[in-house]
């Protein structure tokens, strides 16, 4: 085993008595603050069919749980642990406009506790959103799409979602999309009283603002489109002996076949 004597029973102790329902407060009637953000790393598709965008994030979020708490000098200087989300109470913060068949489609890692409580969950995903594409002005549209973040249970009165970034996603790391060019990815905070519920609920929504790279196209799409047209035009204004006409009309025809 890599644990030594002392995190061993550090975790004994800390989780010989922990419950994982229960929320980790000192006083029950104030919200639970948890910092939340995202990293995104790759547009992988934007299905315009479906009406769907799929990306690869990164979650982060940031709590402090009262009830895992320690002095470092009584367990041998140890200041932090990883400790598996199953065993510990963690926010069930959720993509709310998700089409994947699982509904949540991060991988579930470590949480990282340290000393004073605070605790770090970074799960990484591949996400599958819904999103309204609007194609009105292909190959040279712009497309907002909206993923909306918030816990699935508790309302804003329990736990209270911070955008972790005032400039919203983390893009340091993302890797260039060769059909679509990203124009920002800014975060809001919204609270929302549903048909459903009295009580208030808060979520984080990101807006990925990409704009469709149209050299592409121009090449493969608008230029073939128009140097056709203009063969098929030239075509009337030869005489109907002319040769160059038959000649001339060959690559329309050929075009239309293939």
């Amino acid at each position: 085993s890599l644990q030594g004597p002392h995190e061993r029973r550090l975790l004994n102790d800390l989780l010989a008595a922990y419950n994982t329902l229960e929320r980790p407060v000192a006083n029950e009637s104030e919200p639970l603050e948890v910092k939340f953000g995202l990293t995104l790393q790759q547009i992988i598709d934007v299905d315009e069919k479906n009406q769907l965008l799929i990306t690869n994030i990164w979650l982060s979020l940031e709590w402090n749980d009262y009830n895992l708490r320690w002095n470092e000098s009584e367990y041998g200087g140890v200041k932090d642990l990883r400790i598996t989300p199953t065993k510990l109470w963690k926010p069930d913060v959720l993509m709310y406009n998700s089409a994947d068949e699982g509904f949540d489609g991060t991988y579930h890692t470590n949480v990282v506790v340290r000393n004073n409580g605070s605790c770090l969950y970074v799960p990484p995903g591949i996400f599958k959103s819904t999103c309204k594409i609007d194609i009105t002005w292909f190959p040279f549209d712009d497309q907002h799409c909206d993923m909306k973040f918030g816990s699935w249970t508790y309302d804003g009165n329990q736990l209270d979602l911070v955008l972790k970034s005032e400039t919203g996603g983390d893009l340091s790391d993302f890797i260039t999309n060769g059909e679509w060019h990203l124009i920002g990815m800014p975060g809001k905070k919204n609270t929302i009283v549903y048909a459903c519920c009295p009580e208030p609920y808060v979520d984080i929504t990101f807006t990925i603002q990409i704009r469709r790279r149209t050299l592409y196209y121009f090449f493969n799409l608008i230029v073939p489109c128009v140097l056709i047209s203009s063969m098929a035009l030239l075509g009337f204004t030869l005489p109907p002996e002319s040769g160059e006409k038959l000649t001339l009309g060959h690559p329309r025809i050929l075009r239309r076949v293939s």
